[in-house]
């Protein structure tokens, strides 16, 4: 399915939305203004040819100079069109009524149009946009088009794009490097003076080498022969206190992210001192210069020679300086050969029977030669042709539009010219979708959900038929991700990928076309200068901000009109919302100067639909909270807040509510009927109301962290009915304690389950639901530890089961017939006591194709006995499974 337009986007503005918001004023209900509808019509038309053109003139990758400021203009034109609109419709609406959105507002305030004062007053609007659009068109008159090329769309994430990032067997050209690495951190130096002094290896290179990777696969290879361990990446504009924080909270194992400032000294000091004693293994990815290392060096005990440290960096005498603070070596990476980079580049284009077709083999090798051996080159071209139409024509077109670049500048000017062809390849909505996230800074982990719902705010992406909002926000994460210009950086259990990373090179070219287009503005970092930037923000994100620097906002910038605010940590002094009236999206996460009396003034955003306050030290949310009638995304984890205004039940539209589960909820729960995701609820706390209310919410598919018992059987009841009524809604993914009415939820297609005396009855309960398509249990079977599981059991449909079984004496077997749709198991930490256990009968899983079994204990004969027997079982079955086994 081709996904439409999106609604806000970088080539056209907001130009969709005016003229949504201009079409409902020539309803029906207008048709007594002839003057103004004839106007507003007029108006509209002209902007829907302006929004086309935009749209062709978008895939240009080099317009003229006239076109682009033109394009320029339309676009900031567009941003002010619509605050114009709200700010009108906002000044004639009743100050005590509660707004549900630009649509809503225009139908409740209908009678109020035929006051003669405001029909003079859109009058005198209407006018003066048309006079606008117009001194804009006449700079241009030029309408033309060109033709792109043609790409296929990707509604799921490829294997083969996941391929290129998955464990170090499946890396291209990494066990030579590795190898090297673990020697020189192995070789002794043979000076007397080095021999009781700290081991270092510096991988220097060039951007887009694998010098991340290389180093991460070391790490994760060697880290578990040391007593504690640290992976922590610097870049370019290194927060030290964040920075110490988290080597202390990785090496000690205690979370000290959120710890009051001290001072650099004081957590230099506690590493030293905890290291001290200790062998240790750290890893400091993407240094840029000595003075930053200097400081980070102090944090390392010299004299402990039987510790290692790797440092990665694209600057010699950095690289330089490191090796000469401890006993350290250098390390070059060097380029993919062209065996390795052949293979690389088939990996993401050719599934793993499928050979590269003749007629296209003499193209792909001088592609490659133009790549240079840069794997990151690769990646990028690679993901290109993997969405353009597999013709020598095509190809060709790609060839050439590389250009000579690369052979002139391997990593700077021939990486941009593979990025930006990249980039023009991409539909509008994924540019938009790209651009975004210039607002992350350097080598953060970046949430899926929470991205895709920040998309969703900012206007990206609507629903379309039958797909929601988010289903399709998945799809525009999954083709970046296809087409290589982000990288997958965790994967849940269930094999799907919950958070990505940008490579900094990437990063570096998102961030000047952001700029360029003045789409966000960034403030507070040493970025990118682009001229002739725009002194009207319309997002806005304040990055790494220190003390004595909090006037970072008076420098001239206008900001009534910003739609979008982002804080990232800093020490800046918290600016008055009052500023920000057109506000759409606004996180403060983890800003630790906000208060409560920050936020006096938020009521005021009626345009705010996304509100991320998730650590910060805020203790309640201002009573009228439930004017935001536009809200649908409010993250309250990890806050001080207890207990919610009973006004947040008027949020109607809000469709995801992240808190605490120790947070009590007011009266009415069913009047949200938008939720769609309600996480941290611990029922005995929890209003009688709000515990028959739940089982109205129709709309609600994810429940997570729910404590469910109550004190008393009223209450006990009042739960279980809600939970059985929502299993026969549209609720998706629970994870509760076991129940023994879990067989109720329907349509319930993913379960988590803690549990205490798993039994055999328990499965056939769980085997009986129709939907489930993922089953995690966790926690201990019944006493004799024996479960069965047969083609009576269920598990129609079943295609992941996970087990943890917290090291319980298990004995557990797959008889013939069961879960037949089966794919992936894992058995976590079992301990096995029976002879007859050994391997599980995996071979009695028809579609088998992964099986993971860490943490196995007992008997060392009888440990030795069940991987044998599992590795039988695997080699035997029709689909060769891949195979993990680890014992204690």
């Amino acid at each position: 399915m081709a996904m439409e337009a999106a609604l806000v986007s970088v080539a056209t503005g907001v130009l969709k939305p005016v003229i949504g918001k201009l079409t409902v004023l020539l309803g029906n209900e207008y048709k007594r203004f002839k003057t103004v509808r004839k106007e507003i019509k007029s108006l509209t038309n002209e902007l829907a040819a302006m929004e086309a053109f935009l749209l062709k003139m978008s895939e240009d990758e080099d317009p003229d100079v006239q076109d682009k400021v033109w394009m320029n203009e339309v676009r900031e034109l567009s941003y002010d069109m619509e605050d114009t609109i709200d700010d009108f419709m906002q000044s004639i609406g009743d100050k005590d009524e509660k707004p549900d959105g630009f649509i809503e507002k225009i139908k409740s305030s209908l009678g109020k149009l035929g006051k003669m004062k405001a029909r003079r007053r859109i009058g005198r609007e209407i006018q003066d946009l048309k006079k606008q659009i117009k001194e804009v068109g006449d700079r241009n008159t030029r309408y033309k088009g060109r033709q792109t090329f043609t790409s296929t769309k990707n509604e799921t994430v490829d294997p083969r794009a996941l391929a290129i990032f998955e464990h170090a067997s499946n890396l291209v050209g990494i066990d030579g490097p590795k190898a090297e690495i673990i020697k020189l951190l192995a070789q002794e130096d043979g000076r007397a003076s080095t021999q009781q002094q700290l081991k270092i290896v510096s991988i220097v290179g060039s951007g887009g080498m694998g010098k991340t990777t290389l180093a991460n696969q070391v790490y994760q290879e060697l880290k578990e022969q040391f007593e504690c361990w640290a992976f922590i990446s610097v870049s370019r504009s290194p927060n030290m206190m964040n920075i110490l924080r988290t080597i202390l909270s990785e090496v000690s194992g205690q979370d000290y992210s959120m710890t009051e400032a001290g001072s650099v000294q004081i957590l230099i000091s506690k590493i030293n001192d905890f290291l001290l004693d200790k062998r240790y293994f750290v890893v400091v990815d993407d240094i840029w210069d000595v003075d930053t290392w200097d400081i980070i060096k102090c944090a390392f005990p010299a004299t402990s020679s039987t510790s290692r440290i790797i440092t990665t960096t694209r600057i010699n005498n950095v690289a330089h300086s490191c090796c000469s603070s401890f006993n350290g070596r250098i390390y070059n990476i060097r380029a993919l050969d062209m065996v390795h980079s052949r293979q690389l580049f088939h990996t993401r284009l050719f599934k793993s029977d499928e050979d590269c077709p003749s007629y296209l083999q003499e193209i792909s090798e001088q592609i490659l030669k133009k790549c240079d051996g840069l794997p990151l080159a690769i990646i990028a071209i690679s993901g290109l042709l993997a969405n353009t139409e597999r013709t020598e024509n095509m190809w060709n077109q790609v060839k050439d539009s590389i250009g000579r670049a690369l052979e002139r500048n391997t990593s700077v000017e021939g990486m941009m010219k593979i990025l930006s062809l990249s980039y023009f390849d991409l539909p509008a909505y994924l540019k938009t979708c790209l651009l975004y996230l210039s607002i992350y800074q350097e080598d953060s982990t970046i949430e899926k959900e929470d991205l895709i719902r920040r998309w969703i705010a900012e206007g990206f992406i609507h629903r379309e038929g039958r797909y929601t909002a988010y289903e399709l926000g998945e799809r525009c994460f999954n083709e970046l991700l296809n087409r290589g210009l982000i990288q997958p950086e965790e994967t849940n259990e269930y094999g799907i990928v919950k958070s990505c990373r940008v490579h900094d090179t990437i990063l570096d070219f998102i961030i000047s076309k952001s700029t360029e287009e003045n789409f966000v503005t960034l403030l507070g970092v040493p970025i990118l200068t682009i001229g002739n930037q725009s002194n009207v923000v319309r997002r806005l994100c304040l990055q790494g901000v220190e003390e004595g620097n909090s006037t970072i906002l008076a420098a001239g910038l206008v900001l009534s009109h910003v739609r979008s605010f982002t804080m990232v940590r800093g020490l800046l002094e918290i600016p008055s919302l009052e500023e920000f009236r057109h506000l759409r999206v606004l996180n403060l996460k983890e800003c630790s100067e906000l208060k409560d009396h920050h936020l006096e003034n938020i009521v005021r955003l009626f345009q705010l639909r996304y509100l991320n306050l998730e650590g910060t030290y805020i203790s309640k949310l201002p009573e009228q909270i439930g004017r935001l009638g536009c809200l649908e995304v409010l993250d309250l984890r990890m806050t001080s807040v207890l207990e919610l205004p009973a006004s947040i039940v008027n949020l109607r539209k809000l469709m995801h509510l992240l808190v605490n589960n120790d947070v009590k909820f007011p009266d009415g729960i069913a009047k949200m009927q938008a939720l769609e995701t309600l996480e941290g609820v611990r029922a005995y706390i929890q209003p009688f109301d709000f515990l028959c209310g739940l089982g109205q919410l129709k709309n609600l598919r994810n429940l997570v962290d729910l404590e469910f018992y109550c004190h008393t059987e009223e209450h006990n009841k009042a739960i279980v009915s809600s939970l059985c009524k929502l299993g026969t809604h549209n609720l998706r993914s629970l994870t509760i304690e076991v129940p023994t009415w879990v067989g109720s939820l329907r349509n319930l297609q993913r379960l988590r389950l803690i549990v205490e005396g798993l039994k055999q009855d328990d499965l056939c309960t769980l085997g009986a639901l129709p939907s489930l398509l993922v089953l995690y249990l966790d926690g201990t079977p019944e006493s004799n530890g024996k479960l069965r599981i047969n083609g009576e059991v269920g598990f129609r449909f079943l295609n992941i089961f996970i087990y943890d079984a917290c090291l319980t004496p298990v004995d557990l077997m797959f008889g013939t017939g069961s879960m037949p749709k089966l794919e992936k198991i894992e058995l976590n930490y079992i301990h096995v006591i029976e002879a007859n256990s050994l391997g599980f009968g995996i071979e009695n899983l028809p579609c088998l194709t992964s099986v993971k079994c860490i943490g196995v204990d007992g008997d060392d004969g009888i440990v030795e006995a069940v991987k044998t027997a599992m590795e039988r079982g695997a080699s035997t079955h029709p689909n060769h499974p891949s195979l993990l086994f680890g014992s204690f």
